[in-house]
């Protein structure tokens, strides 16, 4: 009943060659990829997607697979990615040490790291799926090292006979019309009714951007109207509720697949965050999210005072809050009140310091103390000056540097220098990349050093599954076949067939639980035996 739970945020990254608007970008995301795979030895493992069920809908039915979108069937890449695209050929033919044989099909350009996550391609997007963490702080260190993945695969790119050069954006729109996705997954109790997770959720995802933005230039899908917006995101959701992810994209996503026990768990995932580069706001987007589904959880929220918050038109709501850097758009709820987004976001944060208090006394652990503390310094910097959240708010930091080359230059909204700067806000290079020169100079809140986040580039978090995973791709890569989230699948002598490990449960696989194993196991096969019996 805090902070803590088991999540994960997975990030699709934006990518481009400088100077050449048609390069393929499925192929540019396969070479992305496969450049970071081939300082492997050993074989690479598949992912395994034997337990994937894309289509089954969390109220309570599943989708024809015939009747689905493409999109939707991440459990078979090649279709999901797109047909034609995929059987694209236009790498150099001295390049064949990067760019392996699998990016005949560059949808199955696919890595799975020692550190416990997934690289791949996703929607013509190197996609980075941290590993399962325990904590908002451990989200950011694992979300960070995903940057530092992206960056050094693109540093093998350019050092690759025959490729050009990409460069490589945390964002989510290429300003044209096109979105792609930063994703967040909370494990949660399946108990909670999900129609209680639709009504509570709705409000605080809407309002919720007032920290979480990563801001934009442009307004509207395609830019076209002149402005600056909090959102990323805000302008590509269509729907309050629905399955999809890549078009008519709703507030409250309906995939049921927990990749866990399906009986105890549901695995909740929002669609509806921007990737943001400041480590405050990532924090703040996990933990807030956690302490309201912790509140979901326990029934504490009807009758507290984030317990009647629904609505009147909350797609329209996420849209005008965006829009208006200056916080003060109300929005309708269904009773005729009205309210700024900040407001909503204080009466969850009222609820959630009572729930706390209630459930813990003076017992808090860390974790929860700092997202309450941090909220609601946050709060309270936008709610009486805006930049003075400049430290922790992305599109605030943002925003204000923007403002400094209109006030400087006299540019306009629509100038196409600020969406040069837009744009190069999120590049993953230290030399290019606005936000990490900001970081840098000391200008951002910092929560981790480099030495942390460089460890959890190789290294998985020890407190979930996923330091069984990552140990023994670490410890006996070449012995492993596939895996999954929820399995790792051996191939060994003296075996007759593959042999899978199920990782069912999220809080098993840890380091109190199975590491003294694996230092007892010298193999893959040792290890096989001592499992099996």
């Amino acid at each position: 009943m805090s902070v803590r739970r088991v999540v994960g945020i997975e990030t699709e990254y934006g990518i481009s060659v400088p100077g050449d608007p048609g390069a393929n970008p499925m192929l540019l995301s396969a070479q992305v990829v496969n450049a970071y795979a081939s300082a492997a030895t050993g074989s690479r493992p598949r992912w395994d997607y034997e337990d994937e069920a894309p289509l089954r809908d969390a109220r309570g039915f599943e989708v024809e697979r015939a009747a689905a979108h493409p999109s939707q069937l991440t459990d078979e890449p090649g279709r999901s990615a797109g047909g034609t695209a995929a059987r694209s050929r236009r790498a150099a033919p001295n390049a064949s040490d990067v760019v392996s044989a699998e990016t005949e099909d560059p949808t199955m350009a696919n890595v799975i790291l020692t550190n416990g996550a997934r690289f791949y391609v996703d929607h013509a997007h190197p996609e980075y799926s941290s590993p399962e963490v325990l904590t908002p702080r451990d989200a950011v260190r694992w979300d960070r090292a995903g940057e530092l993945i992206l960056l050094e695969s693109l540093r093998r790119v350019a050092a690759s006979p025959g490729l050009a050069p990409v460069t490589i954006y945390k964002n989510n729109t290429d300003g044209k019309g096109a979105s792609y996705g930063t994703h967040e997954n909370y494990l949660m109790d399946r108990a909670t009714p999900f129609g209680d997770v639709v009504r509570h959720l709705t409000p605080f995802f809407v309002s919720r951007q007032v920290f979480t933005g990563a801001g934009r230039v442009g307004l509207g899908q395609d830019s076209r109207r002149a402005g600056f917006q909090v959102s990323q995101r805000a302008d590509f959701f269509e729907v309050e509720v629905g399955l999809e992810t890549t078009m008519k994209r709703p507030i409250i996503n309906t995939r049921d697949e927990p990749h866990a026990t399906v009986e105890k768990y549901r695995r909740l995932h929002v669609i509806v965050g921007d990737a943001t580069m400041c480590e405050v706001a990532t924090l703040l987007k996990v933990g807030t999210t956690s302490l309201v589904l912790s509140m979901l959880e326990a029934g504490y929220l009807p009758g507290s005072p984030a317990g009647d918050l629904l609505m009147a038109e909350p797609v329209r709501a996420l849209h005008e809050v965006s829009h208006d850097p200056g916080l003060r758009q109300l929005v309708r709820l269904r009773d005729g009140r009205r309210l700024t987004a900040v407001q909503v976001q204080w009466a969850y944060l009222e609820a959630a310091r009572a729930f706390v208090a209630d459930r813990f006394g003076a017992d808090v652990d860390a974790d929860t103390a700092e997202v309450l503390t941090r909220w609601e310094q946050v709060l309270t910097k936008l709610e009486t000056d805006v930049f003075s959240a400049a430290r922790e708010v992305d599109w605030v930091a943002k925003l204000r540097l923007l403002e400094g080359y209109r006030s400087r230059d006299g540019l306009a909204w629509d100038h196409a220098r600020l969406q040069a700067v837009d744009l190069q806000w999120s590049d993953v290079r230290p030399e290019k990349g606005l936000y990490l020169k900001l970081a840098e100079r000391g200008q951002v809140e910092r929560l981790l050093t480099d030495a942390e986040v460089r460890h959890a580039v190789e290294h998985p978090p020890t407190d979930t599954r996923a330091y069984f995973r990552g140990e023994c791709l670490a410890r006996y890569g070449s012995r492993v076949a596939a895996a999954s989230w929820d399995s790792v699948i051996f191939d060994v002598a003296g075996r007759g067939a593959l042999q899978r490990v199920p990782t069912l449960e999220p809080l098993r696989g840890t380091k109190e639980h199975v590491g003294a194993l694996l230092d007892r196991c010298a193999t893959a096969e040792d290890l096989v035996a001592a499992l099996t019996g």
